[in-house]
């Protein structure tokens, strides 16, 4: 019987192993914008990332995790990476990929944290924008409805792969 088991763990383990080396698990907890290609439909937002402006500067998870400390970080990307794992899983994220009302938020305040002297004017000038303002957000309107194609371009369907970008949809 002891025998019996010490197989078992051992299978149990190697599947284990080889479960993370399929999957790029370690890859994940890594600060570079590569881990986020892991999953295949990364491919295209990731590649009009890198011909955007904020290649030099930025990676994934500065505009995609809360930069307001380690355990927010940690528990917003084991949050996003659970429902990612199951969408890839299930394949039900569809043609499009769309970010949730949490993820929203975030990529919203790193956009005013990054870009704070510019946003000051907007702030201030909030109010003149009332027909279409957003309570919800704090300068009354989200900035990609501004800047649509920043960082990722106009480029949002899956099937699309960087070798067919226009030149217009990568600016």
């Amino acid at each position: 019987m002891p025998w019996i088991a010490m197989c078992s763990v051992a299978v149990a383990l190697l599947v284990f192993l080889n479960l993370m080396r399929e999957t790029k698990m370690l890859t994940l907890l890594s600060h570079e914008s590569e881990a986020c290609i892991v999953c295949h439909p990364m491919n295209t937002l990731y590649a009009t990332w890198q011909h955007s402006s904020h290649r030099n500067g930025t990676v994934c998870i500065d505009c995609h995790l809360p930069n307001d400390g380690f355990v927010n970080k940690w528990m917003a990307k084991a949050r996003d990476g659970m429902r990612h794992s199951t969408a890839m899983t299930l394949r039900n994220y569809g043609m499009n990929l769309h970010v949730t009302d949490d993820a929203a938020g975030r990529i919203q305040a790193n956009c005013i944290r990054c870009h704070e002297s510019a946003v000051s004017q907007m702030l201030d000038n909030s109010a003149l924008y009332a027909k279409q303002r957003d309570d919800t957000v704090q300068t009354g309107r989200r900035c990609w409805e501004c800047h649509r194609s920043v960082p990722h371009g106009r480029m949002r369907n899956l099937a699309a792969t960087q070798n067919n970008f226009l030149e217009q949809d990568i600016k």
